[in-house]
C-alpha cells in the first residue's frame, strides 16, 4: 500500500468570499522507496517532514519497485540499473541521483562455502529480490574468475541458501545483516570485486521517471528534484539522528551503520556515468542486454 507523506494540500480555497469555488491541486505524485538503508539518505528529510509536497510512497524491494513502475503504478522511482538499460525508452533519468558505491558497498555480498575459483558448476543461490546486481555476480564470477556456475534463484535467507548451496548473493539490509550475524561465513564484496575489475564506480540504482510525466509536467519533475536535493540536505545535516534511526529499522551496531553510511553514494556525475555504461558493455557481452542503452537524463536530451 501507497503511504502519504507530509505534503501540500490536495484542496486550496480560491481568495473571495465564503463559498467560493474550491480549486483543485495537481494529483499527488506516486514515488517509490526501496526498502533498504540505502535509500534513507535520500528520503530522511521527507520522512521528518522537513520538506513538504504532494507525494505518496509505495516501499517495497528493487524487484517489486522495477515491476510497478514498468506496470504504470510508479511516476518516479528508483530502479535496477540493469532494467533501466532494458526499458530506456520508457523513462527518463532524475539528474544527479543513483544508488552507487566507489569501490566497497556492504551490502553487495556473495557469501560461500569454497573458493570462488572452484564454482565452476557448482550451485550458487541469486538472491530473488534483485536484478542489477544478479548480472554483477555473473560479471564477477564468468569475467574475473573464468567459472560458470549453476545460478539458482532462492528467498534471501543465508542459512537456507548455503544449505543447498555453494554459494549465496544477498542485497541490501539482508547483506548487512548477514554479515554481522555470520563473521564465521567467507564473503567477498562485489562492489570492490568490481572497482578491482574495472577501476569504476559500479552504479546499482537510478531515479527515472515516467517518460509521459517528463514530457507533459516538466514542472513536477523540477519539484520533485528539489525535493529530493532538501531531503538530502536534512539527512547530511542530521547525520547522528539518521544513524540513529538505521539502527532502530534493522538492529544494526552503531559503526556498521555509520559506516555504510559513508560508503553509499547518490551522486551521477561523468565518473559514476562511466562505469555504469561499463556495467551495460559486460553485461551485453554474456548476452543480458542486446545493446548498451543512451543514458536519456531528463534536461539533458
Amino acid at each position: 500500500m501507497g503511504e502519504h507523506l507530509p505534503g501540500s494540500e490536495r484542496t486550496a480555497r480560491s481568495g473571495g468570499s465564503p463559498g467560493a469555488p474550491v480549486a483543485q491541486a495537481a494529483p499527488s505524485i506516486r514515488l517509490g522507496y526501496i526498502d533498504y538503508l540505502n535509500c534513507l539518505p535520500v528520503y530522511f528529510g521527507i520522512e521528518r517532514g522537513a520538506v513538504e509536497l504532494d507525494v505518496t510512497v509505495e516501499k517495497g524491494p528493487p524487484s517489486a519497485l522495477n515491476r510497478a513502475f514498468l506496470e504504470g503504478r510508479l511516476d518516479v522511482t528508483p530502479i535496477s540499473s540493469i532494467e533501466y538499460a532494458r526499458h530506456a525508452e520508457k523513462c527518463v533519468i532524475i539528474p544527479g541521483l543513483s544508488i552507487s558505491a566507489d569501490g566497497r558497498v556492504a551490502s553487495i555480498l556473495l557469501f560461500h562455502r569454497r573458493p570462488l575459483e572452484e564454482l565452476d558448476g557448482r550451485p550458487v543461490a541469486l538472491t530473488a529480490s534483485s536484478a542489477t546486481s544478479v548480472v554483477l555476480t555473473r560479471i564477477i564470477l564468468e569475467q574475473r574468475y573464468g567459472v560458470r556456475p549453476e545460478y539458482r534463484v532462492a528467498p534471501p535467507d543465508l542459512e537456507a541458501m548455503l544449505a543447498e548451496h555453494d554459494a549465496a548473493l544477498l542485497i541490501g539490509d539482508d547483506a548487512l545483516l548477514a554479515a554481522v550475524s555470520h563473521p564465521e561465513i567467507p564473503h567477498v564484496d562485489l562492489g570492490a570485486e568490481w572497482k578491482a575489475m574495472t577501476g569504476h564506480p559500479m552504479v546499482y540504482a537510478l531515479w527515472v521517471a515516467r517518460r509521459e510525466l517528463a514530457e507533459t509536467d516538466p514542472g513536477a519533475l523540477r519539484r520533485i528534484t528539489r525535493l529530493f536535493n532538501a531531503s538530502q540536505e536534512y539527512a547530511w545535516d542530521h547525520r547522528p539522528d539518521m544513524v540513529a534511526e538505521a539502527m532502530a529499522r534493522r538492529g544494526l551496531p552503531r559503526a556498521v551503520a555509520d559506516d555504510y553510511f559513508d560508503l553509499i553514494r547518490h551522486e551521477f556525475g561523468p565518473r559514476y556515468r562511466r562505469g555504469l555504461l561499463a556495467y551495460y558493455e559486460h553485461a551485453r557481452r554474456l548476452g543480458e542486454l542486446e545493446a548498451v542503452p543512451p543514458l536519456h537524463v531528463w534536461g539533458e536530451e
